[in-house]
């Protein structure tokens, strides 16, 4: 048995993916806190979709452990992965909006940026990053545009998990 195969066989591929969302919310909060890049509201949005994820996900395995049955998991891993491709579509809008192709959502153009700790006034209004302005490329792809190609990589991996449970 593969080394692929192993990931994928039962509650691995799911333990797997909860450990790799937290791993993209930490690099997410990494750029944020050490690169000095605070996040749009597309951004952050992006980050939410991995927080439902762990919550869904561990939730699923606390089920499963009471309740071992080869279908829940199935539907577990499908699941998974229907919730990896929300946070592709998600991505993909974000780097559309980058790239001019999607109009920005309201309250997404930013002027200058306040940290909200350095607030005095609750009235005061809060300025947020531009979501229409990609802080920088790699490979001709921004931090939107790799997070899309995470999220459909890491769904076709829970489907093809799912099938795997299913033979298995």
């Amino acid at each position: 048995m593969s080394k692929l195969e192993m990931l994928l066989k039962d509650w691995t591929w799911p333990v797997a993916a909860t450990v790799i969302s937290a791993l993209m919310i930490a690099i997410a909060h990494a750029f944020e806190q050490f690169g000095g890049l605070p996040p749009c509201p597309l951004c952050l949005r992006q980050r939410e979709v991995y927080w439902a994820l762990i919550a869904m996900t561990l939730t699923g395995l606390a089920i499963w452990k009471i309740w071992p049955k080869l279908r829940f998991l199935v539907a577990l891993n499908v699941l998974i992965g229907l919730v990896f491709g929300v946070g592709a579509v998600v991505a993909a809008y974000h780097a559309g909006v980058e790239w001019k192709i999607f109009p920005p959502p309201a309250g997404c153009a930013a002027a200058a940026i306040i940290d909200p700790f350095a607030v005095r006034d609750l009235s005061q209004s809060f300025h947020v990053a531009d979501c229409t302005a990609a802080p920088f490329y790699i490979l001709g792809l921004s931090m939107a545009g790799w997070n899309g190609v995470v999220s459909l990589v890491l769904s076709a991996a829970s489907f093809f998990a799912a099938a795997a449970t299913v033979r298995r």
